[in-house]
């Protein structure tokens, strides 16, 4: 009887890329993740674009946005178990579908942070200015986010400071976050316990009692309503995967970054829903006053129910949301910066985004450039647009529902000779990130689909097709022909001759060498 043999099990450890390792907890990446998700700055920003569109419905549609980013988080926690690396999507995806598919996945988690990064520095600022109003008694200096010029300089600095403290390091940039992440967490539970407690004592404009339907998401909606909502919902969980490309600077990367990244998730999702049953059942839904409907307050929900809510501790809130939005501003550049610096490493992107400064350990010119490019951005979009919070967050739904999308369907495809190997294989490595893909598959095309009606967004349009259309779609578009300049700077990325193997790979295919050398 002849025995045969397995292959041989090679694990090649990840290019060392010159980021300070065993930096990272799971508690200090859950609080890195949950800065870069915002919850202060995610809510007042996209509770406006969720209950245009499903009403009272809203936590409903928080929920289903909740279960792709559930579903996902296990592809991401598996696929950094295995190979734990700062590229995370780009890498993994890469892995998976070939040189092609993951520099547009890379692409798209950058351009992904590039928006958000200019509309966190617009919050930032449109709430600098409320609190130094409210301070000093001044609605000339509460209003004075609304002069474009103002605007635009103003947010210009904000993120030139954040790129210089995201430069300075890691442990820089934890410490700050552990400040500014309390503080807001503390605010925000507090505005949501007083909201509650103005119902129960009859004050409330609205008075609204709670009811179970607001988490039915089969009932009182059209399907077009719900995937809009779900759009912004999404948007308000993006951010967490942090946790993931901080994998090779955690104490233990390849068990660390995933816990934290759940940590994460489930506790934005206990905030989220505390926060919009509260401020639901105080305000209401309506068109008017400080209804949620009210058109004036959709890009600033809580500028507008800070002071009804709180009082004299108003201020509280709007400094609340301005430390939410300063701190997601910083750590937003942390998985940007590191992706730009695997792409860098591995050939996908030009070399100079490959260097890492010797005295901080972070990649100085891929912050660097990360910071100019926002910058650029947020300055041709605000000349565009001129509710440019509103189409910006329309068309980040398009972008994570992207890269998130392609990192569930890796997950499973790199997986699938070991999905029947064991029961726990099956369900998170196989079943979870394909139905977590699949939903975002979904939202993508009904967001794209949508994106093209100026009407869907602020209105600002380039041709008749909505601007949120060119932000979203037409960015991955450009990505298209940047790849083909690529492809051809560099074919060595896109011959897969620049990342090293694992393990998997040697088991996925056959053809491969086992000594480890890299596919030819």
């Amino acid at each position: 009887m002849s025995v045969t043999s397995e292959p041989p099990r090679v694990e090649i450890e990840p290019v060392d890329k010159g980021l300070a390792a065993g930096k990272i907890g799971t508690f200090s990446g859950a609080v890195l993740g949950i800065s870069t998700v915002a919850p202060g700055y995610t809510l007042t920003a996209s509770i406006g674009l969720i209950v245009a569109a499903v009403g009272l419905k809203m936590p409903a549609v928080i929920i289903a946005g909740f279960v792709p980013m559930f579903l996902t988080a296990y592809a991401y926690r598996e696929l950094n178990a295995r190979m734990p690396d700062c590229g995370a999507s780009f890498t993994w995806s890469t892995k998976a579908f070939g040189p092609a598919v993951g520099w547009m996945c890379g692409w798209g988690m950058v351009m992904a942070t590039i928006i958000v990064l200019s509309n966190l520095a617009a919050i930032a600022v449109e709430f600098f200015y409320l609190f130094l109003g409210r301070i000093f008694g001044s609605a000339w200096l509460a209003e004075l986010a609304d002069d474009k010029l103002v605007n635009i300089g103003t947010t210009l600095l904000f993120v030139a400071i954040a790129t210089v403290v995201a430069g300075r390091g890691i442990t820089t940039s934890e410490r700050v976050q552990y400040v500014l992440v309390g503080f807001q967490m503390i605010v925000l539970v507090a505005f949501a316990v007083t909201a509650l407690v103005h119902v129960g004592s009859g004050d409330a404009p609205a008075q609204l009692h709670f009811d179970p339907d607001w988490f039915d998401p089969f009932t009182g909606i059209t399907l077009s309503a719900f995937m809009i909502g779900v759009t912004g919902s999404i948007f308000a969980f993006w951010g967490w995967d942090t946790c993931l490309t901080l994998g090779e600077e955690s104490k233990d990367p390849k068990r660390v970054p995933g816990r934290a990244g759940l940590l994460c998730v489930l506790s934005i999702l206990v905030t989220y829903l505390l926060v919009t049953v509260a401020v639901m059942m105080y305000a209401g839904v309506g068109d008017s006053g400080t209804g949620l409907g009210n058109e004036a307050n959709a890009d600033n929900v809580f500028g507008a129910l800070a002071d009804p809510v709180l009082g004299w501790a108003g201020p509280l809130l709007l400094l609340a949301i301005l430390a939410s939005s300063a701190a997601s501003l910083q750590t937003t550049f942390l998985p940007a910066a590191r992706t730009m610096l695997a792409m860098g490493v591995y050939g996908a992107f030009p070399k100079k985004f490959a260097e890492v400064n010797p005295r901080f350990l972070v990649p100085t010119f891929s912050t660097v450039a990360a910071g100019v490019v926002t910058g650029a951005f947020y300055t041709v979009v605000s000349l565009l647009s001129e509710r440019v919070l509103l189409d910006t967050v329309a068309a980040l739904g398009i972008m994570i529902c992207w890269y998130y999308g392609i990192t569930a369907f890796a997950c499973t495809w790199y997986f699938r000779r070991e999905l029947l190997g064991s029961a726990r294989d099956f369900v998170f490595k196989g079943m979870f990130p394909m139905l977590g893909g699949i939903m975002l598959l979904a939202v993508f095309l009904v967001s794209v689909r949508e994106s093209m009606d100026p009407g869907n967004g602020s209105g600002a349009a380039i041709g008749g097709i909505g601007l949120v259309f060119y932000m979203g779609f037409g960015i991955l578009l450009l990505g298209v022909a940047l790849m083909a300049v690529a492809r051809w700077r560099n074919p060595e990325f896109f011959r897969r001759n620049t990342l090293p193997l694992v393990a998997s790979d040697l088991q996925a295919v056959p053809s491969i060498d086992k000594t480890g050398s890299n596919l030819r």
